[in-house]
C-alpha cells in the first residue's frame, strides 16, 4: 500500500491507535510518540487502559508536518505546528500566508542577483574595451543596505571578509558601491540565503570577473531556483492538510 493510499484508509476512522497513524503517514510508532511530545501533534486522547487514541486530524497533522519540514525545515516546521494548536483562526492563516510570502521573497532574491549578474557580465565586457569601469549609478552603504533588506553592519561583515569591497572609499569613510559591487552584493544575499558558506561563497564572487566564474554563479542560483521550486510544491501539499491542523485547533477552543 503507498503512502496516499494508506492515508485514505484511514480518513473517516474517529479512533486510531498509535501504530494505525504510523502506517498512514510513513512514520515509525516511535516518531508519531516523539512528535506529539513535541507539539506537532495535540496531545491524543487516553483509554481506560492508558492507550493513546487517535483522530484523521493526527494524521493530516504529520503529512503537513511532512511538507513544512521539505519546504521550511524540519526545526522550523515543529515550531509553525506547535504554534497552529494554539491561536486563533486569523493567526493561523497569517502563519501560512507568510510562509508563501517567504519563498516568494527568496525567489525574488535569486531573480535579482541572476539580473545582478548579467549587469556584471556588461560591466567586465564594458570594462574590457574601455579599460575601466564607470562608477555610475553607484550606491552608499545606507542605499545598498536598504535596496538588500539586509543591515549596513551585514555589508561591513561581508567587505572584511572579502565578499562585497566598495569600489571607493572616501576620506571620510563613505564607502561607495558601483553597479559590479551591487552586482555581487545581490548575488552574495542569494547565495547566503541558499546556505552556502562564506568560503564558497568568496570562492564565487572572487571568479565574477571570469567567464568560468561568472558561469560557476549561474550555475549555483539556477540550483537555488531549482531548490525553491521543489519547496513551493512541498508547502501547497502541506496547505492541503494544513486546513485540518487549522479546523481542528478551532473545534478545541
Amino acid at each position: 500500500m503507498t503512502q496516499a493510499s494508506a492515508s485514505s484508509a484511514y480518513v473517516g476512522f474517529a479512533r486510531l491507535r498509535t501504530v494505525d497513524v504510523a502506517r498512514a503517514t510513513g512514520y515509525s510508532v516511535q516518531q508519531v510518540r516523539d512528535l506529539e511530545r513535541l507539539g506537532v501533534l495535540p496531545p491524543a486522547a487516553r483509554e481506560g487502559n492508558g492507550y493513546r487514541v487517535y483522530t484523521d486530524t493526527h494524521v493530516r497533522a504529520l503529512h503537513a508536518y511532512r511538507g513544512l519540514a521539505e519546504a521550511v525545515g524540519p526545526v522550523e516546521a515543529r515550531r509553525l505546528l506547535a504554534r497552529l494548536w494554539t491561536v486563533s483562526l486569523e493567526e493561523s492563516a497569517a502563519t501560512v500566508d507568510a510562509l508563501h510570502a517567504g519563498l516568494a521573497r527568496e525567489r525574488d532574491e535569486v531573480l535579482a542577483a541572476e539580473r545582478a549578474l548579467e549587469l556584471v557580465e556588461a560591466e567586465v565586457h564594458r570594462a574590457g574595451f574601455e579599460g575601466e569601469v564607470e562608477a555610475v549609478d553607484s550606491m552608499t552603504i545606507t542605499e545598498l543596505a536598504q535596496a538588500l533588506g539586509v543591515r549596513p553592519s551585514a555589508l561591513r561583515f561581508w567587505e572584511e571578509q572579502g565578499l562585497v569591497v566598495p569600489e571607493r572609499v572616501t576620506s571620510q569613510r563613505a564607502r561607495r558601491y558601483g553597479p559590479v559591487a551591487i552586482g555581487a552584493a545581490r548575488v552574495v544575499v542569494a547565495l547566503r540565503g541558499a546556505g552556502h558558506p562564506i568560503p564558497a561563497v568568496r570562492d564565487i564572487v572572487a571568479a565574477l570577473d571570469r567567464v568560468e566564474g561568472r558561469a560557476g554563479a549561474r550555475r549555483a542560483l539556477d540550483d537555488r531556483r531549482r531548490a525553491l521550486a521543489v519547496r513551493s510544491v512541498a508547502l501547497l501539499r502541506a496547505s492541503a492538510h494544513l486546513v485540518a491542523v487549522i479546523e481542528g485547533a478551532a473545534t478545541q477552543d
